[in-house]
């Protein structure tokens, strides 16, 4: 198995997903891949306090450049529509500083709170990835949980797609449980897969919700791939420490609530042997729904089954 090193140069660098989309590298099935990355507004320099300003990265398309910074895609040789993705996520270490940002745009919950107009508010954030805590300019310390907001596949429709919303090949997903030690299992819809990753949150609650997490630069981020043939997917679903998820995206949060159930629902009648109705049942016992994200235009939510909630007694 071989291990790869992506940094962010020109070349690895784009701000949309698509399948036209040149991969910059193809690897095999079981293959790993170490990255440094941007953070998703193409940052390198912290724009600790406000007087001075962030350090993009240049030169941009101001077409193809537009979304989150994004390193990639890759190429998964044997990759073929119809088969899964896994992502190992081995290893996320962020870089010494991050940001987030309140108000001063468009966005639903911008327009709720009636923050859309005015100068966006910003929390400043020194990171301390040897004792993996964060500490703001207005004197406040939070653990760290470090993980990438955006990890996709390019999907089957030809041109370009924005980064925002996340779909069923992934992208934007900001689940804050694909932590390192996990798994992300996409859904193949294009031969090679073409797999890109940014994004990079030290820390984020469920929901996401003033739109940002603590944004920032990951210094790095150890990933390897593995394609599975008999595992058919409709959405993401992912392997977290002692429990599966299965994850719903939708314009409205109770869509993407049915789309998490249903497949959790399939995921527990194949477990346990169970009919769809039966799986229904217990899932009303043991399962459990969050909110994944309600900044991304389209939003998510996660189904989360623990290993432990069922136990299976002797016939």
């Amino acid at each position: 198995m071989a291990h790869w090193n992506l940094g962010p140069t020109r070349e690895n660098l784009h701000g949309h997903f698509s399948r036209e989309l040149q991969p910059v590298l193809t690897i095999d099935s079981g293959d790993t891949v170490t990255y440094k990355t941007l953070d998703a507004g193409w940052k390198f320099v912290s724009p600790r306090y406000p007087d001075i300003a962030p350090v993009e990265f240049s030169p941009k398309n101001p077409e193809l450049d537009s979304g989150h910074c994004l390193t990639g895609p890759l190429f998964i040789r044997d990759a073929e529509p119809g088969m899964a993705l896994e992502v190992k996520i081995h290893e996320v270490l962020p870089s010494g500083f991050g940001w987030t940002g309140a108000g001063g745009w468009p966005h639903a919950v911008n327009e709720r709170f009636g923050f859309v107009n005015g100068v966006t508010t910003q929390l400043f954030w020194t990171l301390d990835a040897d004792r993996m805590v964060g500490q703001n300019q207005l004197g406040h310390e939070i653990s760290l949980s470090p993980f990438m907001g955006v990890m996709g596949l390019a999907p089957a429709e030809p041109g370009r797609h924005s980064t925002v919303p996340p779909r069923r090949v992934g992208g934007n997903i900001d689940c804050k449980e694909l932590v390192a030690g996990t798994s992300l299992f996409l859904p193949v819809e294009v031969s090679g897969g073409l797999f890109s990753v940014g994004d990079g949150h030290a820390a984020q609650g469920d929901g996401e919700v003033c739109v940002t997490a603590i944004e920032c630069p990951m210094d790095r981020v150890v990933l390897s791939f593995e394609l599975h043939d008999s595992m058919p997917l409709q959405f993401p679903q992912a392997r977290l420490e002692g429990a599966w998820a299965t994850l719903g995206f939708a314009s409205t949060l109770d869509e993407a609530c049915f789309i998490a159930l249903e497949a959790m629902v399939d995921h527990m009648a194949s477990k346990f042997g169970l009919s769809r109705r039966e799986a229904l049942a217990l899932a009303s016992t043991v399962v459990d729904m969050r909110v994944t994200q309600i900044a991304n235009e389209t939003l998510g939510v996660h189904a989360i089954l623990r290993d432990d909630a069922v136990r299976q007694l002797p016939a």
